[in-house]
């Protein structure tokens, strides 16, 4: 098991507050995480029926079990549990007691936010970023290719255990499918809601159109939303909100779809070997999905506010992500071309030019291999994200 990034950000809060909520999509590394950091906490799956039963019937005898404190593991199996350790840490408020792990976020954080205000810390934990993959590999030499990179996505087992990513991911997916979905909402038509999932896919970087969305796929718009919603609650889907200004009228107002994994859109769009995802008319897309999840990935490992946004107006000007900074904002334009062209800077020069004030610096990341420290804006190549701590 390799460090994780958050892992000094898990470990200050466990100073700091009775008990830690660390949630994340399945595989994203949490109970191996919690293990590796408290060792000597006891480990309870509520994923287990028989110890689901005895938290919910007997939740007091149950806890009564761990009064020094515990590892439990997809907490949101029992949704009550955190009503009654609210007792038990406000009598001993004692720091590090408790680890709470959840692939559920938002109906997880409705019950922790209820019960536990001010007696947790939150944590959220995404897949691997690239940095960490490359912990993995025992010849730091050997770089992947960008579109194996994306086609290979961030999960880390498929880099612990070097498994087929086609393989792994369509686990994956079979597993959320057949368990998650069963936990979170009745979807009576399991075959259309995969459609679904895949229409999602292919508009991967683009304004979320729930008309359009369901349309095609034969469902309803409220449907679609609520789809929508189901994807974002299991950390399927995430979605990028638009930057608004109070004299924000011309600016679009819908957010941007992407995968909180770019692997798994790659599978969902068939795409099974590096030369597929390469040629594939969403490769801009899916790199531009690529470095927003990795700007995320940063923000919440760092322990900062995981506000992020887009920027459109009317005309089409564009800038991929704007990131919150001393209250203003750093632009970042997203291009998988290999050879950098002046279209590259078109977005952040009318940026800069419509909200001088807003902005406090920005920068290119693109699809070569050299960067260019160019005077007005910088030029990054991809491969920079690997050597970030």
């Amino acid at each position: 098991m390799i460090a994780r990034n958050i892992k000094a950000l898990l470990l200050q809060l466990s100073r700091q507050y009775p008990i830690v909520t660390l949630t994340g999509p399945r595989q994203s590394g949490k109970t191996t995480l919690a293990k590796l950091l408290f060792p000597f906490k006891p480990y309870v799956t509520l994923e287990d029926p028989d110890v689901r039963r005895f938290a919910a019937d007997d939740p007091r005898g149950f806890l009564a079990q761990y009064s020094s404190g515990a590892i439990f593991d997809e907490i949101q199996r029992a949704p009550e549990l955190p009503s009654y350790l609210q007792g038990m840490v406000d009598a001993n408020p004692r720091p590090g007691q408790f680890i709470l792990t959840g692939s559920q976020q938002f109906e997880l954080m409705t019950q922790v936010t209820q019960s536990l205000a001010g007696r947790t810390g939150l944590l959220r934990l995404l897949p691997l970023t690239l940095a960490e993959t490359q912990r993995f590999s025992t010849n730091r030499a050997t770089k992947q290719t960008l579109p194996e990179v994306l086609r290979r996505g961030f999960y880390p087992r498929i880099h612990d255990h070097k498994l087929d990513p086609s393989q792994a991911l369509a686990d994956y997916f079979s597993t959320y499918v057949e368990r998650d979905l069963r936990q979170l909402t009745a979807v009576h038509d399991l075959q259309r809601f995969e459609r679904f999932v895949r229409l999602c896919a292919g508009r991967s970087g683009q304004l979320l159109n729930l008309v359009s969305l369901g349309n095609d796929a034969g469902v309803s718009q409220p449907t679609a939303r609520a789809w929508v919603d189901l994807m974002q609650t299991s950390f399927i889907l995430y979605l990028l909100p638009p930057w608004h200004t109070n004299s924000g009228k011309r600016l679009v107002k819908s957010p941007k779809l992407y995968f909180y994994d770019v692997g798994l859109a790659c599978w969902l769009l068939g795409l099974r070997t590096a030369e597929q995802v390469s040629r594939d008319p969403l490769w801009g897309s899916l790199f531009e999905n690529f470095v927003i999840m990795e700007a995320l990935k940063d923000r919440l490992n760092a322990g900062e506010s995981a506000e992020m946004y887009f920027y459109r107006d009317s005309e089409g000007n564009e800038v991929d992500l704007l990131l919150p900074t001393g209250g203003q904002m750093h632009a970042v334009e997203i291009r998988a071309g290999a050879t950098v062209n002046p279209d590259y800077f078109k977005g952040l020069k009318t940026f800069q030019k419509h909200h001088p004030q807003a902005l406090a610096s920005g920068n290119v990341i693109y699809g070569g291999t050299q960067g260019q420290q160019r005077s007005d804006w910088p030029v990054f190549s991809w491969r920079g994200l690997m050597n970030k701590p």
